[in-house]
This record gives structure tokens, C-alpha cells and sequence, in this order.
């Protein structure tokens, strides 16, 4: 469910941003996939980015791994936020669990646990930061190919 929401569309912001703070029960990966999916087509309609007809998607399934592995993994709120420079869109995700995650070996038999290495897959780059509490992870992929 979600707890809260931000967005600044500014003209005065050099980027686009928008995100939401939730508390991790039931609705809260949809919630963030109606954040990216809000924030895209602001970007189309109102700052006039073109955007990769896959992106979409891509950025949906991308959070929706994200945000279920802050459910899954850590205790209380996340927060989802969506940003961009016009060309790169970033997702990140911060959760208050300490422990870094790594995608498993891969391993076709494997049953779950494949979420990671479902966003290695579909974005040019993930990286993990450790924060005072918790963890940022954040994804970049392009809004054009």
C-alpha cells in the first residue's frame, strides 16, 4: 500500500523525478509499477522525451523485481523513485535491510529467485550502495535504443 507520493516535474529541475514511499503490504508493487508507468508518459506528453515503445514494459517489470525483493527481503517501508536526464531513465529502489543482494548462478531448473537476474538482463547497468539504514539499488536503462 502506499504511504505516500512524490513528484516534481519542475521546469526549474534539471530532471524529471517522481517517486513514492510504501510500506510494503499488499499493492505496493503495483503501486510502483502506477509510478513508472505515470511517470513515462509525463515524460511524453508533457516534456515532449520520445520513448522506445518496449521501455515501458521494460521499466514495469524492472521495478516490479525491485520492489518485490524489498518486500520479500527487509522489514518496514521502501521507496521507489524514478528519474531521468532525458536520455537514461534510473530506477531505485531503497529498502531498510542491510544485506547486499546477488543474483544467483544461473540455473534453468531453479524455481524463484531469478529476480535479479531478470534486471541485470534487461538494464545497462544495476548498482547496490549501502545507506546509513538499508540499501539504494538502482537501475539505468535508456529511453531509446
Amino acid at each position: 500500500m502506499e504511504a505516500g507520493m512524490r513528484e516534481s516535474a519542475d521546469a526549474c529541475e534539471p530532471h524529471p523525478r517522481a517517486g513514492g514511499i510504501f510500506d510494503g503490504q499488499s499493492g505496493t508493487i503495483a503501486a510502483a509499477r502506477g509510478i513508472v508507468t505515470a511517470f513515462l508518459t509525463t515524460l511524453s506528453t508533457h516534456h515532449g522525451l520520445t520513448i522506445a515503445t518496449d521501455i515501458p514494459d521494460i521499466a514495469r517489470l524492472v521495478v516490479s523485481e525491485l520492489v518485490t525483493n524489498a518486500c520479500k527481503y527487509a522489514p518496514g517501508p521502501c521507496t521507489v523513485d524514478v528519474e531521468t536526464d532525458g536520455v537514461w531513465l534510473q530506477l531505485s529502489v531503497w529498502d531498510s535491510a542491510p544485506t547486499m543482494p546477488h543474483a544467483a548462478k544461473p540455473e534453468p531448473g531453479r524455481i524463484g529467485q531469478h529476480g535479479l537476474e531478470v534486471v541485470l538482463a534487461l538494464t545497462d547497468s544495476l548498482d547496490i550502495h549501502p545507506q546509513a539504514i538499508g540499501k539504494r539499488v538502482t537501475a539505468r536503462l535508456p529511453l531509446n535504443h
